[in-house]
């Protein structure tokens, strides 16, 4: 679907929903400079029905990464990551500097414990390393924590950080980005359509990485549990 389009259709969905007025932000982390869908409607026979809304482009920030880097805002850190992600592509060397530089700023702020797991999920999620650089890198995360007395993300089994990724097993890796694809797009779903009934979650438990990926990106077109239900099926 256009995604213009789909702005206008999940405001109205709101508005109809919740009776009450709504307002649409869209944030684009696409490469495009140019493409920039802030409206969207139509008119016929004297009716017109319009949806402008704000949009942010994260690669306007791209001259102000410094800025961002010593900013306390968790968006800012998030923002960060992005841009480090799309400078790097290509470049294991350069990512793996760029993703220890942004885990040591997490544990720098004085940030609750649980602040600093999620932010580092979604670090993580983006800036995707080769084995032996991740290994690297969680060796580096474990000296740090033992160092700082603050053992909160190489002791967090469940976000799906194995032991894998430190020994350097691609099995191990592999499993452990499919449990974090999963956390994240359990957690979108249940923002979007609630709580799934039995067979539907467990069939989301189901899918393998490749499949929990693409469904992250689908999910964002969904309206109801049937539309997952029928992305499912088709899948």
């Amino acid at each position: 679907m256009h995604f213009a389009k789909r702005m206008f259709t999940y405001n109205y969905r709101l508005f109809d929903r919740y009776d009450r007025p709504i307002a649409s932000l869209a944030v684009l982390a696409d490469d495009s400079a140019s493409w920039r869908p802030g409206n969207f409607g139509f008119s016929l026979f004297g009716c017109r029905h319009w949806l402008e809304y704000p949009l942010v482009k994260l690669i306007d920030f791209a001259d102000r990464l410094e800025t961002l880097l010593e900013d306390a805002n968790p968006f800012a850190i998030v923002t960060a990551a992005h841009l480090l992600t799309r400078q790097t592509r290509g470049d294991a060397e350069q990512r793996y500097a760029a993703k220890w530089r942004l885990a040591r700023l997490l544990y720098e702020r004085n940030w609750d414990r649980q602040r600093i797991i999620d932010l580092f999920a979604v670090i993580d999620w983006m800036m995707t390393l080769p084995v032996e650089l991740e290994a690297k890198l969680w060796q580096a995360l474990t000296t740090l924590e033992r160092n700082k007395t603050m053992p909160y993300v190489t002791s967090v089994e469940r976000l799906g950080y194995t032991r894998g990724h430190s020994e350097g097993r691609e099995e191990g890796r592999e499993e452990g980005r499919r449990t974090e694809a999963e956390t994240l797009v359990r957690k979108l779903l249940q923002r979007r359509l609630g709580v799934l009934p039995g067979q539907i979650d467990a069939r989301v438990g189901a899918l393998s990485l490749e499949r929990m990926e693409a469904l992250g990106e689908a999910l964002l077109d969904f309206a109801s549990v049937d539309d997952l239900d029928a992305w499912l099926r088709q899948h």
